[in-house]
């Protein structure tokens, strides 16, 4: 049984499309078969796992807009274990395009209804903003994965993504669950970074993976080499912590 994740958060810059690549990667050195969805215009999942976005024909765009199905837009990547459906910047363009569609919020969630089951985990990685696109992701999805960067203005807009997701519930997905709020970016140094990691523990307890996604200069490096940071470098720390992110979220869904 398939299970659809949504890295969702409106800011940018907060490590959603890092973690996305990290544990579909991490996911699938653990045996699991895995299935990447590239639902950000910027198409940075797609390049950070070798794909080059400008040969790109079928990616989420036309499976959005039913006009190829996912099987068609699938591309084996370098990662073991892990398919990718790659994006194009033509994405920008769903948004308009979707507005006056019927059922336009679930396009995404009908298009994976076919291969759904032959995944154990797809996961989706969003664009930084709350519109057309998101919701499509967040009415798809089993669950959503919140990255949480452990600066200064952490908490802020998140009410309103909790808001989006509740509202979601309501209307388009009553089965949507929290997977988890992942503090990433953390830095032990910093006290700032260690205030943050205390005041979300203490808003949100339960709601809080173990796992803290460390700052750590090869998480960084390894997109620009087309790689995840287990293809890049298995013995780093930025490795180990998705690993343990992965294990995470097998252990709570077994």
């Amino acid at each position: 049984m398939g299970k659809i994740i949504a890295i969702a958060n409106q800011k940018g810059g907060v490590g959603k499309t890092t973690t996305s690549v990290n544990l579909a990667a991490s996911l699938g050195v653990l045996e699991k078969k895995v299935l990447l969805i590239d639902a950000d215009p910027q198409a940075n999942a797609s390049s950070g796992l070798g794909i080059d976005i400008e040969t790109i024909e079928i990616g989420t765009y036309q499976i959005i807009e039913h006009s190829h199905t996912p099987r068609e837009a699938i591309i084996t990547c370098s990662a073991p274990n892990v398919d990718i459906i790659p994006a194009h910047i033509d994405l920008v363009a769903i948004e308009i395009e979707l507005v006056d569609k019927e059922n336009r919020e679930y396009m995404l969630k009908e298009a994976l209804a076919s291969i759904k089951e032959e995944y154990d985990y797809i996961i989706i990685d969003c664009a930084p903003s709350l519109g057309l696109l998101t919701l499509n992701a967040l009415t798809a999805a089993d669950s959503v994965v919140i990255p949480i960067q452990c600066e200064y203005f952490a908490l802020e807009g998140l009410g309103k993504l909790l808001n989006t997701i509740k509202s979601v519930q309501k209307i388009h997905n009553p089965d949507l669950d929290i997977e988890g709020l992942l503090l990433t970016m953390f830095d032990s140094r910093l006290r700032l970074s260690n205030q943050v990691v205390e005041e979300v523990q203490k808003h949100f307890n339960d709601m809080v993976f173990d796992t803290i996604i460390q700052r750590n200069v090869k998480l960084s490096e390894a997109p620009s080499f087309g790689e995840s940071i287990i293809n890049f470098d298995a013995t780093s720390k930025g490795a180990a912590n998705y690993l343990s992110l992965a294990n995470e979220i097998i252990k709570k869904n077994t």
